[in-house]
């Protein structure tokens, strides 16, 4: 290489190196400038979002007057948790109720610097933007319990860009101000009470309840830590859906708990060698004991609610003012009452079954399958959607997966919602209520066999009560001067008034007398027409309506038999004036309501009627004809099949074609009332044998019984003792059914006039008046 050449390379490098320089200079320039601009960005964001340009902030008045949703709970009279009423599934707690290893557990895996920090721990935030953002490690969260408790009073939104910083800004700026407005201690307890566990579980009194059926102070510290572990990821760490994952969980935590010296190391070692023991149960409104009596109190809630508004002139709030009503219903008569029905409506459903065999006339009657088609939701909403009844029936005619009811529980299967609807049309249903006869307390109410299927309450619903309606007729008789062992033909009637209709009795057999005591015993539809006609219609009614029934009474003779409407509710209450000298008692279930802080809202005590609907002596009268029916009449199979001793009364009941099936029953001490039938009247037993209310509903009577006798506290009613007199029993001393009637100068006067009437008839009227004058009868 010549100097030449030489001279020209070194010229190059030169220019070259020039060119670097500039061109480095230029990047950290435009480097420079970038940082620069982004950093006036997030300050221009930081500001955007503390002057609320992206919604606005919690001021510090705000903060102060924080109140969460709070569920609001419904006891049984024993003080038994029945369920909740919730937006947001939440009970508050205080901090002393909880356990120290819970809050240290939380804090030791939450937020270790909880006591030095004001709001954000900056620590955990660098960490966080140096291992997750430059480094794509995972660094665990960087909020700190503040910030988490800011994110549950204020839930994020979700924006088109940069909802997350945005969330998080927002977050830090109200964790600052809860700092400034609560104590440490004070933001824990908040944060304990609004931090979601999952199913729709907010606090962790309700979690503690939900997993483990406990209060949180009877926690257990691995038990605490498996609560704790669910703050990370709800679903993830759920006990009952990922059990591993939630035991691996724990132990992370029981870790925690010894790195940060809250729990001793052998001591972590044995607790993570255990299994989570779970005692889960959700809380769900149409879930759990008595779900129809909970839909009942909820409405009488909201009634009391919008006619006692707060002195600010607000309403309480059901779902979230965190309300406690104490109800009158014992927690297990409760059980013990859905227990009766479950067991013996399986039975009957099967009985129900085999005895149609694929012939029920609610499958092959196209007209009917198609009404109770169109009362179903889907049907409804296809039909707002414009579609035609054709487009309707064929797509629901399409199967997809579903749940149908079974007794052998809920049962998945893949069916046309055509098809599903026509299933459970044949479904018998069933009603009971169990109310203390003197104070009107309610001690069960279940409302129907499966609330999650079927949430028509029969308690409430009116259906017509047949034989049950007869106690009232024979009680409206004795007023007007009529005597148990008065004797009646058993006669089958015309009665050319009423378009021709005739009584029939359920055995189709006639003649003979029988005494009011043995009618009623033996529930004997032509005698009880008769004492109907003879007490007044009228009077029956006014008796009827007295006693509580507010359905359709109507003024014909086949009231005696109960062709009227009334609720399974009416009824038992209506049954009460015979156990308490004449005199209604109101039911009543709810005995007294709390706010969240346990101020008393309102109360009551028991209830009875100061003016009697009959006279003592027929309410005493009536009862112990109401005994027969269980001693010696269609109810007998209580002390024969069941085996039941001591004081005893019912009535028993069956509509026409065996629609429905009754009983009522009664001891010194409850009234206990079941209902059995289908929804629709097609849905019946073929024969009187298994569609009477001996056999439908009487069981589940005797079956609740067996409970009652065996309760703590109602046990002693199998020795309790009606409040009959020996005059009143007495006045029942006679037979019960005669194939001819004693005669007595009554009796023959009674034949006397029907004999000269005959022989009145062969004159015309003028010469008629003036015979029956001569012979001193009325005209």
């Amino acid at each position: 290489m010549n100097g030449k050449e030489l001279w020209e390379k070194v010229i190059s490098a030169i220019k070259d190196f020039r060119w670097k320089r500039q061109y480095s200079a230029l990047a950290v320039k435009i480097a420079l400038i970038s940082f620069a601009s982004l950093v006036l960005l997030v300050l221009l964001l930081v500001l955007s979002v503390y002057l609320g340009v992206f919604g606005k902030l919690p001021d510090i008045k705000e903060l102060k007057r924080i109140k969460s949703y709070t569920a609001s709970e419904v006891y049984s009279s024993d003080n038994y948790l029945l369920g909740r009423y919730y937006v947001e599934n939440r009970t508050n707690t205080s901090l002393e109720e909880i356990p120290d290893y819970f809050l240290e557990a939380l804090i030791a895996t939450e937020d270790v610097r909880f006591y030095d920090h004001r709001g954000v721990d900056l620590r955990s935030s660098m960490r966080v933007l140096f291992k997750s953002i430059l480094l794509h490690q995972n660094a665990g969260g960087g909020s700190t319990i503040t910030q988490q408790l800011a994110k549950n009073l204020y839930p994020r939104e979700q924006r088109r860009m940069l909802s997350m910083p945005i969330s998080k800004l927002k977050e830090i700026f109200t964790a600052r101000r809860l700092e400034k407005v609560y104590s440490k201690n004070e933001i824990l307890e908040l944060y304990l009470n609004t931090v979601p566990f999952g199913d729709n579980t907010y606090g962790v009194e309700t979690a503690s309840l939900i997993f483990f059926s406990k209060m949180p102070t009877e926690l257990k510290v691995e038990e605490a830590a498996v609560l704790v572990g669910l703050l990370k990821a709800n679903t993830q760490y759920h006990p009952v859906l990922h059990y591993e994952a939630s035991l691996k969980r724990r132990n992370v935590i029981l870790d925690q708990m010894v790195k940060y010296d809250y729990l001793d190391r052998r001591v972590a070692d044995s607790l993570k060698k255990l299994p989570i023991m779970l005692e889960y149960r959700r809380f769900q409104h149409d879930e759990g004991l008595a779900p129809y009596l909970r839909a009942y109190v909820n409405e009488e809630v909201q009634r009391w609610a919008a006619e006692n508004p707060r002195e600010d002139g607000s309403n309480y709030n059901l779902y979230t003012d965190g309300l406690k009503i104490y109800t009158t219903v014992d927690y297990k008569l409760q059980l013990a009452a859905e227990t009766a029905v479950k067991n013996h409506m399986s039975v009957l459903q099967s009985e129900f079954v085999q005895q149609w065999n694929g012939r029920e006339p609610w499958k092959k009657n196209t007209m009917l399958a198609i009404r109770e088609i169109r009362q179903c939701k889907r049907y409804k909403n296809l039909q707002t959607k414009g579609y035609t009844e054709k487009a309707i029936l064929e797509e629901l005619s399409k199967p997809v997966k579903g749940y149908i009811f079974t007794w052998k529980g809920n049962k998945e299967v893949t069916i046309s919602p055509l098809d599903s609807i026509l299933y459970h049309f044949g479904i018998l249903h069933a009603g009971l209520l169990s109310m203390e006869s003197h104070s009107g307390f309610i001690k069960a109410w279940v409302g129907g066999i499966d609330y999650k299927f079927f949430q028509y309450d029969h308690v409430t619903s009116r259906r017509q009560p047949g034989s049950t309606f007869k106690p009232f007729v024979y009680a409206a008789g004795i007023e007007q001067g009529m005597a148990p062992c008065d004797f009646f033909a058993n006669d089958s009637v015309v009665y050319e008034a009423y378009d021709n209709w005739t009584p029939r009795n359920a055995e189709r057999t006639y003649g003979g007398y029988y005494s009011m005591k043995g009618a009623l015993a033996h529930s004997v539809n032509t005698v009880s027409t008769t004492i109907l006609m003879q007490a007044g219609i009228d009077n029956v009614i006014s008796l009827a309506r007295s006693a509580g029934f507010s359905g359709d009474l109507p003024a014909v003779p086949s009231l005696a038999l109960g062709t009227g409407t009334a609720s399974l509710y009416e009824l038992v209450q209506a049954y009460s004036i015979f156990l308490n000298g004449g005199k209604r008692v109101r039911p009543i279930v709810i005995r007294r309501i709390e706010d969240a802080n346990g101020k008393l809202l309102f109360a009551q005590g028991p209830s009875i009627g100061h003016e009697p609907v009959i006279s003592d002596s027929t309410a005493e009268l009536t009862l112990a004809m109401l005994t027969q029916v269980v001693d010696s009449g269609t109810a007998s199979s209580l002390r024969g099949t069941y085996q039941f001793s001591g004081d005893l009364a019912g009535k028993t009941g069956t509509t026409q074609n065996q629609t429905d099936g009754w009983f009522i029953g009664l001891t010194p001490d409850l009234i206990t009332g079941v209902w059995v039938g289908g929804d629709n009247p097609v849905v019946r037993f073929k024969s009187i044998r298994f569609g009477q209310g001996a056999h439908m509903a009487l069981p589940v009577f005797a079956g609740y019984m067996n409970a009652v006798y065996k309760h703590p506290v109602f046990k002693s009613s199998r020795y309790s003792a009606f409040n009959i007199s020996p005059e009143a029993m007495q006045a029942l001393e006679c037979a019960e059914f005669t194939e001819r009637k004693e005669e007595t100068l009554r009796d023959i006067l009674d034949e006397t006039k029907q004999s000269v009437d005959k022989f009145l008839e062969k004159f015309i009227p003028p010469r008629r008046k003036r015979l029956r004058q001569l012979l001193n009868m009325r005209p």
